[in-house]
């Protein structure tokens, strides 16, 4: 069942095998794209397709997404997103996201800020481009608009691994997708570490994106009060930082 009401837009979504992991977890990368999907759905409710954006060379470009988890969900659970957007301040808009179980338990909540973007130009548009009224909706909050992500001066950084965007990975614009930059932060753990350690959440900017055949190299820190810091980049050139919310 898929409803807006106020301008709060609800969508459920199974979870299918291939959305888990080896511990038939829910992956962070499909809480991602269930929430990214929803967004979509919430902005053509209002009239405005993602078919017709993209006729119009107007896209949304994440910039940054603060995600905090209860627990991962499991194999055949039907979850339900709920996303509001909370309004724009200068060319930026915020959306809020929670993610609720078949009981009505919250597994997950996010906020996460946005642009909208000229696809060929690849620059950022003032609100008043857009062809539509997005309300914000006003009777829930996670939360401020998230803070972008900061790596500590003094941490150190080693390479985990190299990363080739290929056609799997691409959006309709070309460019690896949003979600998929979860799964390159997932993979800098060894399996070890996953049997040690339970994910809380993900803080993620994204600063520039990666097109098809880019190069990213995965640098991760080791595990900090605040979790595991990860860093993709080609050379100088920074794609994402973020950091992996984790405890013991």
């Amino acid at each position: 069942m898929d409803k807006h009401s106020s301008f709060l837009w609800t969508e459920q979504f199974r979870v299918q095998a291939s959305d888990t992991d080896y511990r038939s977890r829910g992956k962070l990368s499909f809480l991602l794209d269930i929430m990214q999907r929803a967004a979509d759905s919430a902005v053509s409710s209002l009239g405005l397709s993602m078919e017709s954006m993209l006729k119009a060379g107007m896209g949304w470009m994440v910039i940054t997404l603060d995600l905090n988890l209860q627990r991962l969900p499991s194999p055949g659970e039907l979850l339900e997103v709920h996303t509001w957007s909370k309004g724009n301040k200068g060319p930026l808009w915020q959306r809020d996201y929670r993610i609720y179980d078949a009981q009505g338990v919250e597994l997950a909540s996010a906020r996460s800020i946005w642009a909208l973007v000229d696809i060929g130009k690849r620059k950022i548009l003032r609100p008043s481009a857009l062809p539509i009224v997005v309300e914000p909706y006003l009777e829930d909050s996670v939360g401020s608009l998230p803070d972008k992500v900061i790596l500590p001066p003094e941490l150190l950084l080693q390479e985990t691994y190299s990363y080739q965007v290929r056609y799997s990975g691409l959006d309709n614009n070309k460019h690896l997708n949003n979600a998929r930059y979860a799964d390159l932060c997932c993979d800098a753990l060894a399996l070890e570490e996953w049997e040690e350690l339970e994910l809380t959440g993900l803080h993620i900017t994204y600063a520039q994106e990666a097109k098809y055949a880019e190069e990213i190299s995965v640098m991760r820190s080791s595990l900090t009060e605040e979790g595991l810091y990860v860093r993709g980049q080609d050379g100088e050139r920074i794609f994402f930082e973020a950091c992996l919310k984790l405890r013991r």
